[in-house]
């Protein structure tokens, strides 16, 4: 909820703004002919679960495929115009924009699916918020913000990906999980009685996953996971069984961009790149208006658009009343809990920065492979044991990690006996992009199916989700397959009771610091403090 109020107590706006989908698309738009993959439901989902997932992750674009460059968008050609710009502003008041697609030729483009992320920003103030973008599918897109600090501000646009690049990104999440690629280790004795090792392919095992056979190699070795269902797949080596199955790592990226495809992904001209457009200055003037949330951080809070802003590169809360942690509250809200976060290296890097934050707080040598785990940290002072592992396969580990260790949030969940104590983080994105929507969505269903059972037998249990953030605009590791993942995540979790989803897209998307997926230790501060305001709301 955003508030805006003055001295008297007057309420000059007390609404709830749109959830998080932060480029909206035209519903009006007749859809696109549904994939071979959208047909079947997920196990774990009901009809409309699934068809809302689907009405979530829908995006469009070009009628038929796109066969010269010269006809995508063009962030070169492409411009963008403040609407109505009044001499001055008010904080709290609202500023939109404009935005004009147009190809590589200078002509206007007729339709939407254009990937653009919109600020208002102060180099000066270290300020900056994120704005939400309208597509109206013709070419031209609103962009939305709130304007939350005084002092003065430009509007800043720029085109993540053109249409046709999203509509060459769909194909590839459909038809392509082998760009990425993952290795499994065989080690053991063979028939000679001679120890060896084996590295063969391996992947999960999916409607649209392909493991190719190659002539060494036949398939395929398959370990179904009794709980969960989910099966992971090796190929089987050639002088081993299947149960000699011991390390797993990354393998290889494959490029299998067409030529036209390797031109729209181009950094140089076509992906993440700035508009010019209106540079004309905005005026924000201070007013008796205070804006920020009042209401404490709990469970089921919406997360607005805009979900807060930075100023002073300090970032002030539009979903709840966050406070900013010193070293002493850090310790004590961490104090006496068991706090587990589960996923990949972006919450590795909230484990790592409570560990740096609290001195007292020590991590022990497990003689795990650290981006793996099981990692643990503890306070004996204090009460306090931290634990950090990843969300089990897939997972693009570089180090040879024993397979026994990879486990499934799930399956995690669902032995812990939770509590007042206990705080629960977890987040799972980066490692699925290249695996369809499908497999994501089964994949969230069953962790939900673990949380609702733990928040059923021990409601007092704190369970905090943490949302993808931007990074990389590959094929590979892309904002929009991330993206796309959240909005699945979001319609996962909506009606769960009891759990808490921490958007952090937008603090790395209008940040002045370059994308990185690994955002930088000033942004992680800032969502930590989000994080213990959950934990410790008073």
């Amino acid at each position: 909820m955003v508030l805006l109020s003055n001295s008297s107590g007057d309420r000059r706006a007390n609404q709830h703004l749109p959830r998080p989908h932060m480029q909206h698309h035209n519903r009006t738009q007749k859809p696109s002919e549904p994939t071979p993959e959208a047909s079947v439901v997920p196990p774990g989902l009901s009809v409309e679960e699934w068809e809302r997932m689907l009405k979530a992750t829908h995006w469009g674009g070009p009628e038929r495929q796109v066969t010269s460059a010269s006809r995508s968008t063009s962030p070169g050609h492409s411009t963008f115009t403040i609407q109505d710009l009044k001499q001055s502003y008010s904080v709290g008041e609202e500023l939109h924009a404009t935005i004009f697609a147009k190809d590589f030729t200078g002509q206007p483009k007729r339709y939407g699916g254009d990937f653009f992320q919109a600020k208002v920003y102060s180099d000066k103030l270290k300020a900056s918020v994120f704005g939400e973008v309208l597509d109206h599918q013709n070419g031209t897109y609103s962009a939305r913000f709130v304007l939350p600090w005084a002092g003065q501000a430009l509007v800043a646009v720029r085109l993540i990906h053109s249409s046709e690049a999203v509509q060459a990104q769909k194909q590839h999440r459909s038809t392509d999980s082998g760009r990425a690629s993952f290795l499994g280790y065989f080690v053991g004795e063979n028939s000679s009685g001679v120890r060896e090792e084996e590295t063969v392919l391996c992947s999960v095992k999916w409607a649209g996953v392909v493991l190719p056979t190659t002539a060494q190699n036949n398939c395929c070795c398959e370990y179904r996971d009794a709980r969960t269902g989910l099966t992971w797949q090796c190929h089987q080596p050639r002088g081993l069984p299947c149960d000699a199955l011991m390390y797993h790592s990354k393998g290889k990226y494959v490029n299998s961009l067409t030529p036209l495809e390797k031109v729209l992904m181009d950094r140089k001209k076509h992906v993440n790149i700035w508009l010019k457009g209106d540079r004309r200055l905005v005026t924000i003037t201070s007013s008796n208006a205070t804006v920020g949330a009042r209401n404490k951080c709990s469970p089921g809070v919406p997360t607005p658009t805009p979900a807060g802003f930075y100023l002073n590169n300090v970032w002030t809360s539009f979903v709840c009343a966050t406070r900013h942690f010193a070293v002493n509250d850090t310790t004590q809200c961490l104090k006496d809990k068991h706090i587990y976060i589960m996923g990949d290296s972006t919450s590795r890097q909230w484990f790592d920065y409570l560990i740096q934050a609290v001195p007292t707080l020590k991590l022990l040598n497990s003689h795990a492979v650290y981006e793996v785990g099981p990692n643990l940290a503890v306070d004996v002072l204090n009460n306090i044991d931290l634990h950090w592992r990843s969300h089990g396969l897939p997972l693009r580990c570089k180090k040879k990690a024993p397979i026994v260790a990879f486990q499934y949030i799930g399956n995690v969940i669902d032995e812990m006996a939770g509590g007042p104590h206990t705080v629960i983080v977890f987040t799972m994105w980066a490692h699925f992009i290249t695996f369809p929507l499908s497999y994501f969505a089964h994949r969230v269903s069953l962790v939900r199916r673990s949380v609702v059972a733990l928040l059923r037998r021990a409601p007092e249990t704190k369970v905090i989700i943490k949302t993808a953030n931007t990074g990389y605009k590959d094929i590979y590791t892309g904002d929009w397959f991330s993206l796309q993942l959240d909005r699945i995540l979001y319609e996962a979790f909506r009606d769960v009771t009891g759990v808490y989803i921490l958007d952090v897209w937008q603090m790395t998307a209008c940040h002045y610091n370059t994308d990185d997926l690994h955002p930088a230790k000033m942004i992680i501060k800032e969502e930590i403090d989000i994080l213990l305001s959950f934990m410790c709301p008073k």
